[in-house]
């Protein structure tokens, strides 16, 4: 079973997978989202987050983390990528922007 989710109502990501923030949603699982960016760098520019905000992967359960990893494989085949990056940023020395 996995943990609660936890939501915070001032961050940007958790009002999009609430639904108040609309999104162009691609993947929904029980423990992730994942919809395509409004201001792409490239073709299929795509966000997976987890159901669970925290501010640092490390703070985040290992089953909504072991969740993200199928979905960006679903998403490259999908789009029939044979070229992509998968990056995920933590703090600002990594370009991290706070969601609040």
């Amino acid at each position: 079973m996995a943990a609660a989710a936890v939501f915070d109502a001032a961050c940007i990501f958790c009002k999009i997978i609430k639904g108040e923030i609309p999104s162009l949603k691609i993947i929904e699982t029980e423990l992730s989202y994942a919809f395509l960016d409004i201001n792409p760098l490239a073709k299929g520019h795509s966000l997976i987050i987890p159901k669970y905000h925290a501010a640092k992967a490390h703070d985040v359960p290992d089953e909504y983390l072991a969740d993200i990893l199928p979905i960006a494989k679903k998403v490259a085949l999908a789009q029939n990528l044979s070229d992509y990056n998968i990056l995920q940023n933590n703090g600002s020395i990594a370009h991290q922007v706070s969601s609040l």
